[in-house]
């Protein structure tokens, strides 16, 4: 009888582990065909977003509202810049925008590198002659609530307006002093020089394809 029960338990025991590793099996598929059908909408709604925020990038809000009420949106085209390093391609997409009668009103590129918690995607306004930042917007990003994710806020990013990019961005604790300096986020200063070594190397990476362009 004894040796029943025992049996009965541990069969039991076995169907309920069964039991769960499938649930788990079905509820990752799940989560995998979620992520399938909805990365394409995600891209896209990402895609439009960055387009909507082009001419706040390189004409800055004011400007860019006071284009739209007169009527004069900025042409956005799409390019696809293609960058080697250390042997390997890297892709960039690049949006160019010009003012009505054509002349050139800068660039926005969508740059990613990695944060203190996962990828920080970011979109980066320079202008034509790309010696200056217009504009900086946090696309994703998936930093420590209260620390990091304040990459986000007006605040800290409007530090990155009117910087010359032809001297490298440092982040310093100290308060910033020297033009090239961006001051850390308090507890964050990871997150910090993630944003500002994205936009270094963008800026490194694009600024000879893109001059060519506007030749």
């Amino acid at each position: 009888m004894a040796s029943s029960t025992l049996d009965r338990i541990r069969n039991n025991y076995i169907v309920q582990a069964w039991l769960v590793l499938i649930l788990a099996l079905c509820f990752g598929a799940s989560l995998a065909g979620i992520q399938l059908a909805l990365g394409p909408l995600i891209e896209a709604n990402k895609i439009n977003e960055t387009l909507q925020k082009v001419p706040k990038m390189v004409l800055g809000v004011e400007k860019a509202a006071e284009a739209l009420k007169n009527d004069q949106q900025l042409a956005v085209e799409s390019h696809t810049i293609a960058v080697e390093k250390n042997k390997r391609k890297i892709l960039y997409n690049v949006f160019e925008a010009r003012h009505p009668d054509g002349q050139a009103a800068g660039w926005v590129a969508k740059a990613i590198g990695q944060g203190y918690a996962d990828k920080i995607e970011l979109l980066l306004g320079i202008d034509p002659a790309l010696t200056t930042i217009t504009g900086l917007f946090v696309l994703g990003q998936k930093e420590t609530p209260g620390l990091g994710n304040k990459i986000i806020t007006d605040d800290w990013r409007k530090q990155f307006l009117n910087k010359n990019t032809k001297t490298p961005l440092s982040v310093t604790k100290e308060g910033a002093k020297a033009a090239h300096e961006i001051d850390s986020i308090t507890g964050a200063t990871i997150s910090s020089r993630a944003v500002c070594s994205i936009i270094n190397t963008t800026v490194k990476d694009l600024r000879a394809p893109l001059l060519e362009r506007t030749k």
